[in-house]
């Protein structure tokens, strides 16, 4: 079932109408929508103020600061969806992964996996293990109104690029062994980790997320057949998974031009496309039936504004023939990025785009 299928009924009937919603459906729009990527963040001073003193982990762990910090952005650039607070790791810790967010490294897992003895540490996730994710996505909808909430997950492969790397990597040479050097561990590595992940997506959506979307952040670092044979079918049972509940469904990776077809393949409604594509090659790489999301190069923000409405309108032009459109960065809000260059891009897009 695509959101397109959906009964009207299965939708947040305060949300159904925006015009994030509608450009996900391919609907006509008021204007096309815009949010990014890490807006709640560390681009924002009421974030660093609010997050003082208080790990990562923990502060996704705490309902009423996770919607402060959901908010925030919503409140200052008036974009069209906020994005809840969390990260990737949030379910592997829940369910008992030995790890912490290392500041300025990242990600750090106590104990790799790599064998098949490993895997024991993956049990499934319950409702119960993140309760307050529940809670603070209760809030949240409470004070959104009509703003969509769109909630995530980490997709497998970036999962468990983290779990046998051990943290971050460049190379994932770990990984790309086991994949490579055994099919099976690695297959039923992605498939306990998508289990986890669509139940932690209908989570999100049960207690009142409007869309989810699938953040495969290093998928970029594989080849289209490698993908389409240890990747994909993991990705498409977390779609498959999280499709009766009706709501879209966006898939992003960064660097992945050449998966572009294989992304939308897997299932999601809306395929994020990162800078180095044009709106229009990515639509057609791509093929009918999905809404693109995208793609303005992040540092782009660093420049005059004049500069930053100039390479918008590039993007806006690119886009203007596609079937929905989604205005996002084509990655994640830089740390230094100031606020008042999203302010001013969130209402260029706005007004450039009004119908």
């Amino acid at each position: 079932m695509s959101a397109n299928d959906a009964p009207r009924a299965q939708q947040p009937s305060a949300t159904y109408d925006s015009a994030f919603l509608k450009a996900c459906r391919r609907e006509p729009v008021p204007h096309t929508p815009v949010w990014f990527m890490r807006q709640a963040g560390r681009s924002l001073p009421e974030y660093r103020k609010v997050r003082e003193g208080v790990p990562m982990l923990e502060s996704c762990m705490r309902p009423e600061l996770v919607t402060e910090i959901t908010l925030q952005p919503v409140r200052r650039h008036n974009v069209d969806a906020a994005i809840y607070f969390s990260d990737i790791v949030v379910p592997l810790k829940a369910i008992g992964i030995d790890l912490d967010i290392k500041p300025g490294v990242g990600p750090v897992v106590e104990r790799p996996i790599r064998s098949r003895e490993d895997l024991a540490q993956l049990r499934n996730l319950t409702p119960e293990d993140v309760s307050y994710v529940t809670e603070a996505i209760g809030l949240l909808t409470r004070e959104l109104g009509a703003t969509p909430l769109i909630g995530f997950a980490g997709a497998p492969f970036t999962l468990a690029s983290y779990l046998v790397e051990g943290g971050p990597s460049r190379t994932y040479e770990n990984a790309k062994a086991m994949m490579y050097g055994d099919p099976e561990l690695w297959a039923d590595l992605l498939d306990r980790l998508a289990g986890i992940t669509a139940a932690f997506l209908k989570v999100q959506i049960e207690a009142g997320a409007s869309a989810v979307q699938l953040f495969d952040s290093w998928a970029g670092a594989l080849a289209p057949v490698d993908y389409r044979r240890s990747v994909l079918p993991a990705s498409a049972k977390v779609f498959e998974a999280v499709a009766g509940y009706g709501v879209p469904r966006i898939h992003f990776g960064v660097g992945t031009g050449e998966l572009l077809p294989l992304m939308g393949e897997a299932g999601a409604d809306v395929v994020g496309v990162d800078w180095r594509v044009p709106m229009d090659e990515a639509a057609r790489r791509v093929g009918p039936g999905k809404a693109l999301q995208g793609n303005l190069d992040p540092t782009v923000l660093f420049a005059p504004t004049e500069a930053v409405e100039a390479k918008t309108q590039e993007v806006l032009d690119a886009a203007a023939g596609l079937e929905g459109h989604v205005f996002n960065l084509g990655h994640g809000v830089m740390p230094a990025t100031d606020p008042d260059a999203l302010t001013r891009l969130v209402e260029y897009v706005h007004t450039r785009t009004a119908r």
